[in-house]
């Protein structure tokens, strides 16, 4: 197995995004998932340094997506990952 370097996070939070796919605004994203308003403004403007999985739930079924959609693994230049790993396949 490959020792893992010390990495930047390769992990984009694609919420806004998401949201203006679908056309989708904080007010109704609150009356689809019954968030507070604090905390949808927190999970777009925030990326989240941790999220539980009945939140993720939430956001998926209220913007008919998956959580490939809102978390995305992307590998920089400069970003280093292990030998094994799938981006160097």
């Amino acid at each position: 197995m490959s020792q893992l370097l010390a990495t930047p996070m390769a992990i984009k939070w694609r919420l806004t995004a998401v949201m203006a796919d679908r056309e989708v605004d904080n007010e109704r994203l609150q009356e689809l998932t019954g968030f507070h308003p604090g905390t949808i403004s927190k999970l777009r403007n925030n990326p989240p340094r941790r999220i539980d999985m009945e939140t993720l739930d939430k956001l998926c079924q209220a913007l008919a997506c998956t959580p490939g959609d809102l978390l995305r693994y992307v590998s920089g230049q400069d970003q280093k990952v292990s030998n094994d790993h799938p981006f160097n396949d």
